[in-house]
Order: structure tokens, then sequence, then C-alpha cells
């Protein structure tokens, strides 16, 4: 398929394919192109050279965290394993994609979500962060998160992002380039299965809760409701990254019959009614 460049002196014939996977190629071929798509594929072309680095560089980690992290496996890594009892919900919608890779465009146009859910892989700050605890997935730098096109995905709703200690003031800035505004937070209180605290670990106090922060863009979804539930969970720590089930339930008392978008989602948190997108389905 090809569409005609009104704006070239030459009337040269741009081919879209080569637009959306070869741009440095299109820029040699087509010396007439309008400035601004000319900076926008030079622009693509080194964002693609950008993350072809930064795969190199989690793979370098990755391969560095499995040799110098020992680790035992315990009941989260064997509960996540059982993957032959999984089950998925009848009505869920799993994607099983790269999301760095995955047609974004396409999604946002055959839907716009009230509610988008994310459980970024951060990426912790030093090549052995975990002290003994292993990291059962791939971390992505901030930037490749950043990237994501979620200002596509949502022209009016709620976004609900978990976050880690050192990526609040990160998170703050990704909302406000995505065209969020902040307007809560949720707090899961992690439990044992005698309902005592979780402590996990952390470098000077020991962890025992996780953080949702929640951003707000355009006007409140059709059929939202005002002050429900409330901003803390107290729930059992399950399978690894596996978030409390009352966090869904809590996104679906705010906006019934929403329409609900999960990014890296994983197995353990497909749901009925729900668009899972993750690597891991």
């Amino acid at each position: 398929m090809s569409q005609s460049n009104n704006d070239t002196s030459s009337g040269e014939e741009i081919d879209i394919e080569h637009l959306t996977h070869e741009p440095s190629v299109v820029i040699e071929a087509l010396p007439n192109l309008p400035t601004q798509l000319r900076k926008l594929l030079k622009r693509e072309t080194e964002l693609h050279l950008r993350i072809d680095e930064l795969m190199d560089e989690i793979a370098n980690l990755e391969a560095i965290t499995g040799t110098s992290v020992a680790h035992e496996p315990g009941p989260e890594v064997e509960n996540d394993a059982r993957w032959e009892e999984f089950e998925a919900p009848d009505w869920c919608i799993p994607i099983k994609a790269n999301v760095l890779t995955f047609d974004w465009d396409e999604l946002a146009n055959e839907c716009q979500f009230d509610v988008i859910l994310m459980d970024p892989p951060w990426q912790l700050a030093t090549h052995a962060p975990t002290r003994g605890v292993a990291i059962a997935y791939q971390q992505l730098p901030d930037v490749c998160i950043e990237e994501l096109p979620i200002a596509k995905l949502q022209q009016n709703g709620f976004l609900f992002i978990w976050v880690i200690n050192n990526k609040y003031a990160k998170v703050f800035d990704m909302m406000k380039k995505w065209g969020y505004t902040y307007v809560d937070d949720i707090t899961w209180v992690k439990q044992t299965v005698n309902r005592r605290m979780a402590k996990g670990h952390g470098f000077y106090l020991q962890h025992a809760k996780e953080t949702c922060l929640v951003g707000k863009k355009g006007i409140d979804p059709p059929g939202t409701r005002y002050s429900i539930s409330s901003d803390v969970i107290f729930s059992e720590r399950r399978g690894q990254s596996q978030k409390p089930e009352e966090l869904y339930e809590m996104i679906e008392e705010l906006v019934p019959d929403g329409k609900y978008l999960e990014i890296f989602g994983r197995k353990n948190n497909l749901r009925d009614y729900w668009v899972t997108i993750g690597n891991e389905l």
C-alpha cells in the first residue's frame, strides 16, 4: 500500500511499510521528504537503536543477577510454577505480547479504556538489588516504560500504577507526560497466611506494603461512583508479583461495567471482562 506525498517536489510515492519498519531507508531514498516527517523518521530510528541497546543491557543484567543471586525456591515460586493447574477465566481477554513492540495504535483505534492498570517491572538500583531474593521477571529501564503510548489508549478515565519506593518521583513525571493528574493512592498491607504482617526486604526498613498511585485524565467515565471502599487493602501475599484481588474489585466498583486494561499482566492476574497484555501470559 502506498500514499502520495503532496508536500514533495518530485511527487514520489511513500511506501507505508517502509515508513513503519525501515525509516532510515525512507530518509535516504526520498530526499524531498517534508522536514517534520524527516525529523519524525530520524527520531524513530534513534528510538529503535536505543531500545536495542537497552534490551542488550537488560540481558546482561539478567545474566548477572542469575549468576550472583543465591536462591532457594520458596512458596511463592512454587505456586507460580504450577501453571499446569491453571485455568483462565472464561471471559478474560489475554494478549501475550511484548509491550515494547505491541501494536498499541490498533488497540487504541478499537477501544478507549475507562481504567488502565499497570504493574511495571521496575529496574532496581543495583545489579544485585535483592540481597538473596530472586527476581523471576525481566526488568525494564524507566525510558522503556515512559515511552509506552498510554495517552492514546484513554481519552477520559483513571490510571492505576504500582510503584516501588525509589520510583515515586518518576511516576509523577510519567503521569504528567501522559496527561494525568495525581488524585489518590492505595496502600496494600501484605499479610501472611496467619494474618500477620508479611515483612519483606528493604535497605533501611523492612517493607511490608506496596503502593498504587492513581491518576485521572479528562472527565470521569460514565457511571463513576464516589467515596467507595478504602484506600488501604489488608490482604494475603500470594504468588510472585501477584497483586491483591481487592484492587480489581475496587476498580470495578469505582467504574461499574467499564472497559478495563491491564498492562504487564501475568496469568495469575487474569480477570473476567479485562483485557490483559503481557509477555508472560
